[in-house]
Formats: structure tokens, C-alpha cells, sequence
């Protein structure tokens, strides 16, 4: 084989593996100095040139003319120097001419192996660039194979990894269907480019999004702030630069075609889109939807709110497992408390309100199921003192310091009920309402 049809035959795998001539050029300059430094142990004096467009292999290696030769890889004997130039003497460079040939079957095999694992290694160079310039994308995989911890996909050529945590843990993918997810994160490790896919992360909701709703893809809708429980319920805060587009609108859409399309997509996960306020108790009331609090107790500075729930809503409010408060919090960047609202007769309230019951007491309550004062009041005494730890004396204890909890509330609701008097008598007399004397006047009404 001539180094034409030499260069010929690795064109033709460079052709199907899609790798450049240049780059070919240099795996055939580097296999051939792997074949010299087989050789000679050596190849630092050796140097390949390539030329793919006219078919030509030059290998040359400089050695010093010597009388003597003790080392065949850096040196010639000068009788043999003078047969190719007869004006040579000892001390002088030689450099000799090496015919590729002479590597025989050897250049073959090495040749196969080496350009096997060149091809490997630009391939995955190749994969490792374009991905790395696509985090942030969506892109669709199909399911290849199904572990523990890991999802295997596969698109392009390419595998690709969906790690547990950046699934949506309440779905069950197949073998062989294909998802979509958004390119995460990309490294290149001895194994090849690692590849992570999410479906979980919060850019993923961001980008099915603006896939849906042009508006976010022009940049006329913001979405500025995404808090995610995956799988369960989502919401984000979305900001029209338009007076004119009604942000919430538009991520909506006509009959909800826009957010049902995203929401088919995350398999029925529950989507709140809030429209931007710059007023923090405006804000924090729409993030707690669906519940409507009947009042915020904000500190701005702190970050800090206190939202205020009738008893039928404060279920709706904080959600399952505090999913609802935890989210709002993340979603505003404030911290969400949320409170039941104190009722007339304060039967409502639970008994860790009560200041002067021992988180011992309140803990043997809760394990018979008595959360509130009403729980108590309405509990059977002779079930109660089944309780391990629960005595006559203990019940009574409790009793006691319930009755002036109340005794307390009910002092309050007539301190107040005297100044609503004095403010009316001041309106009857002045024809004016003075706010001065208002004891709510810390409370923000929503």
C-alpha cells in the first residue's frame, strides 16, 4: 500500500465518522510518531508531515554523524552518511528520509487502534462543545434505560442523564418513550461528555413558558421569579413592560390553551402565574392563592410576613405539608408565617398558643388528638386520663391555665370595644373619625 491509498483508506473513515481533513492530517502526523517511539523508544528527533490534498507522508529523523554508533535512533556511521551525501563529516547533522512502508503490518494494526480511539475522543470533543453550548435549551431524549438513580436517554448520537433528583418524582417513565427536558449542566470526564437533563429545575417551567407564550419570547413578559415543588404545584411571578398586554392574560391564553399546554407537559403539576406588584401586601396576597388571608403583618425590612386566616381557609392557605406558604415565601423572597385567626370566644386557638402550658403538656395533648381549646373543653376527662403521663391533676392544670388565657382575650375584646365607644362618641361630637387611638393601626388589611 502506497501513502496515497494510505490516505486514501483513512479519508474514507474520516468521511463517515463527519472528522475534518485538517484533523486528520494531525491524527495521521501523532500515529506515526506513536510507531516511531514504538521503534526507537524515542521519537523527539523524528517529524511527520502530511499533505491529505496531494496523498504524500514525509517522515524525517535527524541524527549526528558518528564513527562509531552506540545509539541507532540519534546516530549514523559516517560511511553511511557519505553514500547519500559524500561531503559529510563526524559531528555533522544527518537527516534520514523514512519510507512509511517499512512499518509494514504493524502500521496497519496500530493504525486501526489508533485512529479507533482518535475518533472516539474528537467524537466526544464534538458532543461535549455543541451540548455545552445548549445548557439552558429544551431538548427531547428517549428513554434507553431506567435505573435507581439515573435515567438513561439518547438523542443525536449522543446518551445523555437524567439523575433522580432532577425528575419529577411522581412520574414513571418507559423504555423507549420519548420526554423533554432542558440541558442542565455538561462536563467532560474520562468516560466522555456527562450530560445532565432535568425536568425538575425551575428554567425548565421558564422555557415551556416562553415555548407557549410569544410575549416572554419578546421580551414584552418578565417572568421574575419561579419557586417550584415538581410534580405538585408551581408558581411564578410574571411583569408586563406593556400597560397595554395584561401579563397574567397572556401567559393564560385564550380559554387557557397557553397554560394547559405547560401544564400537560409536567403531567398535571398545578401552575399559579401571579401578576407583579410593587406593593408587598398586594404581592404576598396573590401568592398565597388560592387562599385569600384577612391580613398581612409585614415587615418590609425584615423581610417578614404574617399572614392572618379565617378557620375554613387556613387549611387552603398553607397547603399540604406547608406547601402553599413555603412556595409564596420562595416565590416573594419574604419569609410566610401563617396564623389562624383568633375567634370571639378564642375556642379556636391552639393550645401551643398558650404561654403558660409546657411543651410536655401541649406534646401529650397532641398525641390524644387535642390541638385546640375546643379539642379540650370538648374531650371526654375519663379517655384523657387513659393517656400515659395524663392525671386529675394534669387536667386541671390545664383547665386553669385555659380559663385565663380566655379570661385574658376577653379583657382585651373590652379594652377595645371601649375605644371603638370613644371613637364613636368623638365622630358624633366632631363629625370626625380619630385614627390615633386605632390599636390596629399596625395591621395591613388586604
Amino acid at each position: 500500500m502506497n501513502n496515497q491509498e494510505l490516505i486514501q483508506c483513512f479519508s474514507d473513515i474520516a468521511r463517515e465518522k463527519n472528522i475534518d481533513r485538517t484533523e486528520l492530517g494531525t491524527i495521521l502526523e501523532d500515529l506515526f510518531l506513536t510507531l516511531l517511539e514504538k521503534q526507537f523508544g524515542d521519537a523527539s528527533n523524528c517529524s511527520v508531515l502530511v499533505n491529505i490534498d496531494k496523498g504524500e507522508i514525509e517522515i524525517y529523523q535527524e541524527k549526528t554523524i558518528v564513527e562509531e554508533v552506540d545509539d541507532p535512533a540519534t546516530q549514523i556511521d559516517l560511511e553511511k552518511a557519505c553514500e547519500v551525501e559524500p561531503d559529510l563529516s563526524v559531528g555533522d547533522p544527518f537527516i534520514e528520509v523514512i519510507d512509511p512502508i517499512v512499518f509494514g503490518r504493524r502500521l496497519i494494526m496500530t493504525a486501526r487502534q489508533f485512529l479507533s480511539q482518535r475518533i472516539k475522543d474528537i467524537e466526544r470533543q464534538y458532543i461535549f462543545e455543541d451540548y455545552f453550548a445548549r445548557v439552558g435549551e429544551i431538548i427531547v431524549g428517549e428513554v434507553r434505560q431506567i435505573q435507581r438513580d439515573n435515567i438513561h436517554l439518547f438523542n443525536e448520537q449522543s446518551e445523555m442523564r437524567m439523575p433522580k433528583r432532577e425528575q419529577i418524582q411522581s412520574e414513571r417513565p418507559r423504555r423507549g418513550e420519548t420526554i423533554r427536558g432542558i440541558v442542565k449542566s455538561v462536563e467532560m470526564t474520562p468516560r466522555g461528555p456527562d450530560i445532565v437533563i432535568s425536568r425538575s429545575d425551575n428554567q425548565f417551567l421558564s422555557k415551556l413558558f416562553e415555548m407557549e407564550v410569544p410575549e416572554i419570547e419578546d421580551g414584552i413578559i418578565v417572568i421574575t421569579s419561579i419557586a417550584r415543588a415538581p410534580g405538585e404545584r408551581s408558581k411564578l411571578i410574571v411583569k408586563s413592560t406593556d400597560r397595554r398586554i395584561d401579563a397574567v392574560g397572556a401567559c393564560v391564553g385564550m380559554r387557557g390553551s397557553r397554560i394547559q399546554a405547560v401544564v400537560r407537559e409536567l403531567n398535571g403539576e398545578k401552575i399559579d402565574v401571579i401578576n407583579f406588584s410593587s406593593q408587598s401586601e398586594v404581592l404576598i396576597s396573590r401568592a398565597l392563592s388560592p387562599a385569600k388571608p384577612i391580613n398581612l403583618r409585614i415587615d418590609d425590612d425584615q423581610k417578614y410576613c404574617v399572614a392572618v386566616f379565617e378557620d375554613e381557609d387556613m387549611e387552603s392557605g398553607v397547603g399540604k405539608s406547608y406547601l402553599n406558604v413555603t412556595l409564596a415565601s420562595e416565590v416573594t423572597g419574604y419569609t410566610i408565617e401563617a396564623e389562624r385567626s383568633v375567634s370571639s370566644d378564642g375556642s379556636a386557638n391552639k393550645l401551643s398558643d398558650i404561654k403558660g402550658l409546657t411543651i410536655r403538656m401541649v406534646s401529650l395533648l397532641n398525641e390524644a388528638e387535642i390541638i385546640t381549646i375546643k379539642d379540650f373543653q370538648e374531650a371526654d376527662q375519663n379517655e384523657l386520663l387513659e393517656v400515659k403521663g395524663i392525671g386529675e391533676h394534669f387536667i386541671n392544670s390545664v383547665a386553669t391555665k385555659i380559663n385565663i388565657f380566655l379570661e385574658s382575650l376577653s379583657k382585651d375584646e373590652t379594652d377595645e370595644q371601649d375605644v371603638k365607644n370613644k371613637v364613636e362618641n368623638s365622630k358624633s361630637e366632631n363629625g370626625e373619625v380619630s385614627v390615633s387611638e386605632n390599636p390596629e393601626k399596625d395591621k395591613i388589611e388586604v
